[in-house]
């Protein structure tokens, strides 16, 4: 029960590395808002987490919208009467290099991987404050930390990792500690844009130093680490998380 008693919004929650984050949240005690586009997905979710007696609920959010963010924090405050933990887990991606990479695609990367991260951290903190305090985990990438193929999501991605750092110095006098986590690739439907050709799944899990591709748990209890106050002294942090991908 590293969560009890604390209550936790999470973005893109309704499948993949968001879910496993809601369900392992309601494990170990906090009422987690599932907040996503993919209501069906979403609701099925609620629903699961409720049978096992934790406590869910569904909220629509499209990040790009800031009045579905006040909304959704509206909900939050309204439902459960405070706000402790933000994870900006939505996110897309896209691959391409410099010249293949059209303005409507960067902008699109931008505006979901970017734009969302501001608008949920802007919009989470008056409540924070009203509770005493809070923590925002960030999922960026190991592509957020160095240069690879996929041009507007590896800038993206630095982009969530440089606002993390602007947050966490801004607010942790307020008691709000903010980081960002890093994964390598991790087995979501998400890879499915990048791992298109047969057999190249294995491949890449073969020249990873743990070799395999993680798991969405995997990344889920690194969350939970950031989420839980066994991290209150770490804001501004990274936690790479990524079988070693990143240390050759």
């Amino acid at each position: 029960m590293r969560l009890e008693g604390k209550v936790a919004l999470i973005s893109g929650a309704a499948r993949g590395l968001g879910a496993a984050e809601a369900r392992l949240f309601a494990r170990e005690g906090a009422r987690v808002g599932i907040a996503d586009i993919r209501e069906a997905e979403a609701c099925a979710l609620e629903a699961e987490i409720r049978e096992s007696c934790g406590d869910a609920m569904y909220i629509r959010l499209d990040v790009t919208d800031e009045q579905q963010w006040a909304n959704a924090v509206d909900q939050m405050m309204t439902t459960y009467g405070r706000l402790d933990i933000l994870v900006n887990n939505a996110g897309i991606f896209e691959h391409g290099l410099v010249e293949e990479t059209s303005a409507e695609s960067w902008d699109r990367m931008m505006d979901i991987n970017g734009r969302g991260v501001f608008l949920g951290t802007k919009a989470v903190i008056p409540a924070m404050r009203e509770s005493g305090g809070g923590a925002i985990v960030n999922i960026s990438s190991v592509a957020g930390l160095i240069g690879g193929l996929s041009t507007a999501y590896n800038a993206s991605k630095g982009a969530v990792r440089l606002l993390t750092k602007s947050t966490a110095v801004q607010y942790a006098s307020e008691n709000i500690r903010v980081n960002s986590v890093h994964p390598g690739p991790t087995n979501t439907d998400m890879l499915d844009v990048f791992f298109r050709e047969e057999g190249a799944r294995e491949a890449r899990a073969a020249n990873t130093p743990i070799p395999r591709l993680g798991e969405p748990e995997d990344i889920a209890y690194g969350v939970l680490f950031l989420a839980s106050d066994e991290s209150s002294y770490m804001t501004g942090s990274e936690l790479i998380i990524d079988g070693g991908n990143s240390a050759g």
